[in-house]
């Protein structure tokens, strides 16, 4: 009976795949050729100021990040992106006619952008954040197209995915599309100002900022109810915070300055970024014009209030006294001198700890990577030589990093929780060796 079930299910699996390859072949079938070439009639003039209008906008889009591999050639892909299904690896977007985009006209690109869909019509998979690119304008999609073919093309092969199956059937994105993907490109709310409109176009569309700030869940999509909510950027070991209002690292009472500061020069008199966002901020944010960081920090600062916003009290009270004097004696010995006494900082070189709201969010993950692996906040054009945080790994063991750590998010009125040697001893397990 078991294996006339299993010949069954088998069938039934093939027919389904089967149904849904007629239906990607019917529907997202390639574009027809017009016969004009991708600098054809139907592509966009290439002038000198469409060009740097573009390049500007791949900036915001953060494109050279993905699409280059460390210590390989710009735009040629080959970056392997982990994800909890296996490696992807971001394809050549020279204008190589072969191995990149070369043969593609604007038409192609834009639906690319637009649909998530590929020149010969192959489903992109969702690590390319076409579920935000999808809200640029046509003529901003344009005008990227043609500083792209404006590039040194690069021959050089994509490498094929290595996700695990059934990840690697792309067929499979129909349904994910149907559940997480809603095209259309942005559209003005007439009840706010063109700051907040453009801000919003910004970080709705080619800043995808929801794709790290909002929770994924085990099919790589999230919810638009829980946008900007935070969540556990996956396979990177790294929590990106909420930016709702005053929740968790949220920017309510936060200056339109301050906000400013850390999108273009990654440091701020509020905070410092590190990890991941300090990457975008390097590649990308401190590249946006003064009008475009203002307008971004205009609509972030207005994201609607989620949840209570309790007045902050300390946490010691949850902490055994032995911990507490333990963290309180490794804080001044390795971390006073920098921080402060009383977690005052000296910003922006030295961060604040104490009301920093990014450290006692519920999530440690972030206080505890700083503590084992260090960092620097990226070097930017306002920010030349940043102060950066030595590695703690090799000084501390489990248990004074723990307290340490436990320390900083109870001390000073601060509303943490205690962090456990277990945590941190899970995070040390992942450094390199």
């Amino acid at each position: 009976m078991k294996s006339k079930f299993a010949i069954a299910l088998g069938f039934l699996v093939v027919l389904m795949a089967a149904a849904i390859g007629f239906y990607i072949h019917a529907v997202y079938r390639p574009l027809p050729s017009t016969g004009k070439g991708p600098r054809g009639a139907e592509t966009p003039d290439a002038t000198t100021s469409l060009i740097a209008k573009g390049e500007y906008l791949a900036r915001i889009g953060d494109c050279v990040a993905c699409h280059t591999d460390p210590g390989g050639k710009v735009f040629a892909g080959g970056r392997a992106m982990a994800t909890p299904f296996g490696p992807l690896y971001t394809p050549n977007i020279t204008p190589d006619d072969e191995t990149g985009i070369g043969a593609w006209s604007a038409d192609d690109f834009y639906r690319m952008m637009h649909t998530g869909i590929s020149r010969d019509g192959t489903l992109l998979y969702p690590a390319m954040p076409f579920a935000s690119y999808t809200k640029v304008t046509r003529d901003d999609s344009d005008a990227m197209y043609a500083y792209l073919m404006s590039v040194n093309p690069v021959k050089q092969k994509n490498r094929p995915h290595e996700l695990r199956f059934p990840y690697n059937q792309r067929e499979l994105l129909v349904g994910w599309r149907t559940l997480y993907f809603s095209e259309g490109e942005f559209k003005s709310d007439p009840a706010k100002d063109a700051t907040w409109n453009r801000g919003a176009y910004l970080v709705q569309g080619l800043g995808h900022c929801a794709m790290c700030h909002t929770a994924v869940n085990r099919l790589g999509g999230s919810s638009e109810s829980q946008a900007f909510e935070g969540g556990m950027i996956p396979n990177q070991n790294w929590y990106a915070p909420s930016l709702t209002s005053n929740r968790e690292a949220g920017l309510g009472n936060w200056s339109i300055k301050e906000i400013k500061d850390l999108l273009q020069a990654g440091a701020s008199d509020r905070g410092t970024v590190y990890g991941p966002m300090a990457e975008v901020v390097y590649h990308s944010l401190q590249y946006m014009t003064d009008a475009d960081a203002e307008a971004m920090a205009v609509y972030l600062k207005d994201l609607p209030k989620r949840d209570a916003e309790p007045p902050p009290t300390s946490q010691a009270r949850l902490v055994q006294p032995a911990v507490m004097e333990l963290g309180r004696k490794t804080y001044d010995k390795q971390c006073a001198m920098c921080h402060g006494a009383e977690g005052k900082g000296s910003p922006p070189g030295f961060p604040p700890l104490a009301g920093n709201q990014s450290i006692t969010m519920p999530s440690p993950v972030n206080s505890i990577r700083m503590v084992l692996n260090g960092g620097y906040p990226p070097g930017t054009y306002r920010n030349p030589r940043p102060h950066g945080m030595p590695p703690f790994n090799h000084i501390l063991n489990d248990e004074e990093a723990a307290a340490v750590v436990t320390y900083i998010r109870v001390a000073w009125n601060n509303a943490g929780t205690p962090v456990s040697p277990t945590q941190v001893n899970e995070l040390r397990k992942l450094l390199p060796e």
